[in-house]
């Protein structure tokens, strides 16, 4: 009896070691992963297709989702987490998209996905369970790929937009696990 006891709490011990671990991935890597991909979205801007008339009527047919950003800020940490998950994932499926139009280089955006992914990854580590894919986010990425790309015929100025809608969203993933780290 005592032994079963004693094992008890060693896996008790031992689980709550692990998980108090686990997330010391955002306290060590998640900030620093955030500033090179803020670095390498910068270093894709082309500034030659930066004001387009097509541009401004996309921006305005597909609003950043604010409310979503503000209802997720008023969940739990888990949840936040997993919103943020969910947003890195959809930037990953947006830029499989036909990019050969797009004014940047194939380096830096490799080099963005892979870090994006990277960052999936390391918060996926961070929650106990899979949590449940926020609807509207994704009908936003959908909106994106369909009124913006698409549309646009996924030209330069369009992966322009996508790639400044895509700042935006990291800049506000960042904000959102701030408090957490």
């Amino acid at each position: 009896m005592v032994n079963r006891i004693f094992f008890v709490c060693l896996f008790v011990a031992l689980y709550s070691a692990g998980s108090s671990l686990r997330c010391n991935w955002m306290d060590h890597k998640f900030r620093q992963y955030s500033e090179n991909c803020l670095d390498l979205v910068d270093s894709m801007a082309h500034n030659s297709t930066n004001s387009t008339e097509d541009a401004v009527e996309a921006e305005n047919v597909v609003a950043f989702p604010n409310d979503l950003y503000s209802l997720a800020s008023r969940a739990s940490a888990e949840d936040k987490i997993g919103f943020v998950v969910q947003t890195l994932d959809e930037v990953v499926e947006l830029f499989e998209e036909d990019h050969s139009s797009a004014s940047w280089e194939d380096k830096p955006l490799r080099d963005l996905l892979n870090i994006v992914t990277q960052q999936a990854e390391g918060l996926r580590s961070c929650v106990s369970t899979r949590h449940k894919k926020n609807k509207k986010l994704h009908l936003y990425f959908k909106r994106l790929t369909r009124n913006v790309l698409k549309e646009m015929g996924h030209t330069a100025e369009s992966w322009e937009l996508i790639r400044r809608e895509i700042k935006a969203h990291l800049m506000r993933a960042d904000q959102l696990l701030s408090p957490l780290k």
